[in-house]
């Protein structure tokens, strides 16, 4: 436990030596690297854990058969799925108004499918999350800044 102590002060120490644009060259590079991570895993329909998606429902309405277009197929591009970085931190967002729009996906919670239509229940589909895979890449780019 103490060793893990000496490794945490040597790490803030190479941070504190750190320029701030250094520093803010480093965040930005973590924050794509997220974007990208959680672009891929709403690519393949699938949890940050590795789980797949819950399939939409099939209603009356809708066609059996294959359902030609992946959900969030518009949310994962950069237009929407934004990154901040300063010299202190990184951060992966969705913004405007498809937050609300991932919001219910991502926790499940009931909203209406129209404006005056019934309110469903959506399953929970996770869009952003962190995994081992998203912690090995962080890892890498932080050694790879703090490495000269």
């Amino acid at each position: 436990m103490d060793n893990l102590h000496k490794v945490d002060e040597w790490l803030a120490a190479l941070l504190a030596n750190l320029e701030p644009a250094a520093r803010k060259r480093m965040m930005r590079e973590l924050a794509q690297e997220l974007r990208r991570n959680q672009q891929q895993n709403i690519r393949l329909q699938r949890n940050p854990d590795g789980s797949g998606y819950d399939p939409r429902k099939v209603t009356a309405r809708t066609k059996k058969g294959r359902i030609k277009r992946q959900m969030f197929s518009k949310l994962r591009t950069a237009k929407y799925l934004k990154t901040a970085a300063s010299a202190d931190s990184a951060s992966v967002q969705f913004v405007g108004k498809v937050q609300r729009i991932a919001r219910v996906h991502h926790y499940g919670l009931r909203d209406r499918v129209s404006h005056k239509g019934p309110q469903i229940r959506y399953a929970q589909r996770r869009l952003i999350g962190k995994n081992k895979a998203l912690n090995n890449a962080m890892q890498d780019i932080l050694l790879d800044s703090l490495i000269p």
